[in-house]
């Protein structure tokens, strides 16, 4: 047994290898071993201190390779190396109870974002408290209710929150998580292939039905119209609606005004930047959460200080301290801290800059064309360029997932993220990548008359 765990999991790392860039699995997971296969779980031993950040980064691309050699079934659970196998502690983790709410998605629930893990403050406090009660009284407290505000600040995090609370204790009811990307593309689908009833039962046969990014259901007349219909049969047999936005439901001026009515018949709140206190609770409880060691309690507080719009900045900047900490041994101390941010945050607030500038300054220092950043070409040069002016897109811009696909080449938002990942993981394993992404930033953050250097 012990010989066939030891051939499965060579031909998992096979896979892993042939995933990610070959720093990123040397640096986080080549340390891993199988601990043991029990049914469909295979127990993975981890350091422990890189253990937590396997778990949190790495956890889609080992379910993936997993599933790819053993089976779609495998789970993948993240140990201690020197944690007790099942068959020593003769205690093989109970399976989680049956939940009595049937969850429905095009895209997982994040187990990770709940209403325990969002962090209160003054610019979210009304949203917080709406989608609680929500997720507390489906149906009955605020129908519909629409959540907007820019990019990075937790409208995703308060849909899946009120997800994972109706599976735990919905009793019974059923619950849809859709971005109206994900939602336009089923419904073309459907009518491509004449299953429009079977596409209608999928959205309406729900109890709660949470719908990210709404803005981009303007100008899709089609899609649109389907909407309202869905929209309507909720509505009128008590189903809950929650959407998102970028703007307010009377900014949304390409959007017909029976649909812009129906979205402010609820209860419309919005999100704003988190302040300076809201934004040191949110990376505090990131620390702990990820057991990261600081060597003084002050030394994230440049991160607050110069990230100040947007959450997904502020954890992604702490990301980059932990890995630049982990690659180095140095400890995580302000000056630390400093020296991360001066790279990609300086502490005055940057230019902000086209996604067409960031194209060009990206393709001048790495010898590729515009063109092909929009092209289909995959040749490894090529990609890294595009990889890295879509990283840049999503740090230095405010502009959404799908703007910024639609300026490479009319690509979807899924491959921006993967973009961005692939990106993030090898300037996190890679000195030489870190230092092209810290210098292309402060080139794109100089003011225009300091820029011809």
């Amino acid at each position: 047994m012990h010989t066939q765990l030891e051939h499965t999991w060579s031909q998992i790392q096979a896979e892993l290898r042939r995933a990610v860039t070959d720093s990123t699995y040397h640096l986080w997971l080549a340390p891993l071993k199988a601990r043991s296969l029990d049914g469909d779980v295979l127990m993975v031993g981890a350091p422990e201190e890189i253990r937590t950040w396997v778990a949190d980064r790495f956890a889609r691309v080992l379910q993936t390779c997993a599933a790819a050699v053993i089976s779609p079934a495998t789970t993948i659970v993240v140990v201690p190396l020197d944690a007790p196998l099942p068959a020593e502690a003769d205690a093989r983790p109970a399976a989680p109870p049956p939940r009595p709410s049937e969850a429905k998605a095009d895209e997982s629930f994040n187990p990770k974002y709940t209403f325990d893990q969002f962090v209160i403050g003054d610019g979210n406090r009304l949203a917080h408290a709406a989608a609680l009660a929500v997720a507390e009284l489906p149906g009955q407290a605020y129908n519909p209710l629409f959540i907007y505000g820019p990019p990075g600040l937790g409208k995703t995090h308060l849909l899946h929150a009120i997800a994972n609370y109706v599976r735990s204790y919905g009793d019974g009811m059923t619950v849809r998580y859709t971005t109206i990307e994900a939602f336009t593309n089923r419904f073309i689908t459907a009518l491509r292939s004449s299953s429009v009833e079977e596409f209608k039962r999928r959205y309406r046969d729900t109890d709660i039905l949470l719908i990210d990014d709404v803005q981009f259901l303007q100008s899709k007349a089609k899609t649109e119209e389907e909407f309202f219909h869905t929209f309507n049969a909720l509505y009128e047999t008590g189903s809950q609606l929650v959407v998102t936005c970028d703007r307010m439901p009377r900014d949304m001026n390409a959007l017909a005004e029976r649909l812009r009515e129906r979205f402010e018949s609820g209860l419309v709140t919005d999100i704003r930047a988190p302040d300076l206190a809201t934004r040191m609770t949110i990376l505090r409880k990131r620390v702990q959460h990820d057991g990261v060691q600081l060597a003084s309690p002050d030394a994230i507080e440049p991160i607050a200080d110069r990230i100040t719009t947007n959450i997904r900045a502020l954890q992604g900047a702490l990301i980059r301290v932990v890995a630049f900490h982990s690659l180095t041994g140095r400890p995580i101390d302000r000056a630390l801290v400093t020296h991360v941010l001066d790279g990609l945050y300086p502490g005055a607030r940057p230019q902000q800059r086209t996604l067409a500038e960031i194209q060009e300054a990206t393709c001048e220092r790495l010898g590729v064309s515009p063109e092909a950043l929009r092209s289909p070409d995959r040749s490894a040069r090529v990609a890294w360029a595009r990889q890295v002016a879509m990283y840049l897109a999503r740090e230095l811009t405010d502009e959404t997932l799908p703007a910024i696909g639609r300026a490479f080449g009319g690509r979807n938002h899924t491959t921006v993220m993967h973009a961005c990942r692939r990106a993030s993981e090898r300037i996190a394993a890679d000195a030489e990548a870190y230092e092209l992404v810290r210098a292309l930033t402060a080139r794109l953050q100089q003011p225009d008359a300091d820029r011809g250097s």
